[in-house]
């Protein structure tokens, strides 16, 4: 319980437009009303601030860099996910999902550090501020893992599934050496072993199918909704969609986004390939899929940052509306994993706000997080007040 809190003044996102309003939010951290000027225990004056509804941001890994800085660094898992959480309402996202990759890899992908985070995430939660969830990046050819995740599912201790495959493009690589390399760096294995690790995982690509089908069932029975990583044709696309995988995560080519987009699945993008113009691996576009109407989600990927900077950057150079933009980071990723309680400013719902300068529209920056109504992150203290 926290006490009510008003915010006066601001330029409110309120059914896709902004209007100059006042929020008040209950005891409980809840939405109690919009537009009103009832007495209230402490108020923040919002005047000259966009008041937007927090950041769910459904794929996020840049916390490895908390846990490994430096390959064969690693910092205990309790510091670098209380440093992230901190990263995190910095920059508004109010709740993320930590993509965890659980591969067929040793190392910093491997069975024990994804045991380890999903263990420490569900110890820390009290204390993160932000509300802080478990994505599984499950590798496909990772199939004497199938088991344990399907426990994991059943006890619902995984907010979001990913099909994630980067076997196929290992085999698959004109340049086979410079691919390995990070992988086998962040292993702990030489050249050689990882190579010896390859052959004999690949060995069992028969098995794959059947496992990603039973955990698909299992995922679906449980209502944990699932994501297809990197998908590379329309076909692809379409099998994973018969398991009632409805999220397309990174679709790599138009023809796969468009199809996708046909069908009515949800459409993830990385926030930072609409940010720097591009997509750092050479593939599609974010904005570009955006203005063919082929992205209905933008996560962090793997910089907190660019989930704040994108809707602004699509709204500076003319491809949505900042209104239109903001959904890509809050309504549209919070109902595409089943949160309907946030991801809009509505009475009734989570006090999961953000307050943001946006004097300068391509460098906003966040004044205010609340999440639940709490006042997480706050840079400007002058601001609120205590009657």
């Amino acid at each position: 319980m926290t006490a009510g809190l008003r915010i006066d003044g601001g330029e409110v996102l309120i059914d896709g437009a902004f209007a100059e309003t006042d929020i008040a939010l209950d005891g409980a951290g809840a939405i109690e009303a919009v537009g009103t000027d009832r007495p209230v225990p402490r108020r923040f004056d919002a005047r000259g601030l966009k008041v937007l509804p927090g950041i769910v941001d459904i794929h996020g890994d840049a916390f490895e860099r908390q846990m490994m800085p430096r390959p064969g660094v690693d910092f205990p898992l309790d510091v670098a996910l209380m440093d992230t959480d901190r990263q995190v309402v910095a920059n508004g996202i109010t709740t993320v999902f930590h993509g965890v990759t659980w591969s067929w890899e040793p190392g910093l992908r491997g069975a024990d550090n994804a045991r380890d985070i999903l263990a420490t995430i569900e110890r820390l939660q009290p204390k993160l501020a932000a509300d802080t969830r478990f994505h599984l990046r499950h590798e496909t050819y990772n199939l004497d893992a199938e088991a344990e995740i399907s426990d994991w599912l059943a006890h619902r201790r995984i907010g979001v599934l990913a099909f994630n495959d980067h076997m196929t493009s290992i085999v698959q690589a004109p340049d086979r050496a410079k691919k390995l390399a990070p992988m086998v760096e962040r292993s702990g294995l030489s050249a050689a072993a990882f190579e010896e690790l390859v052959a004999r995982t690949v060995r069992r690509a028969n098995e794959v199918p059947g496992s990603i089908e039973r955990l698909a069932a299992a995922a679906a029975r449980h209502g944990v909704p699932m994501l297809s990583h990197d998908d590379t044709n329309p076909e692809q696309r379409g099998w994973y969609r018969s398991l009632g995988c409805r999220m397309a995560e990174f679709p790599t080519n138009i023809e796969t986004g468009s199809a996708a987009s046909e069908a009515g699945d949800d459409i993830v993008f990385g926030a930072p390939n609409v940010v720097r113009g591009g997509s750092h691996t050479g593939w599609v576009s974010a904005a570009d899929m955006i203005a063919r109407g082929c992205c209905s989600i933008l996560a962090s990927d793997y910089y907190y940052p660019a989930s704040l900077l994108a809707p602004f950057r699509l709204d500076a150079d003319g491809v949505l509306s900042l209104a239109q933009a903001w959904a890509l980071v809050s309504e549209r990723p919070a109902a595409g994993v089943g949160l309907e309680d946030r991801g809009q400013v509505r009475e009734g719902l989570r006090g999961d706000l953000i307050l943001v300068d946006a004097t300068n529209e391509r460098r906003p920056q966040v004044v205010a997080t609340l999440v639940s109504g709490r006042v997480v992150y706050l840079c400007d203290a002058s601001r609120l007040s205590v009657s």
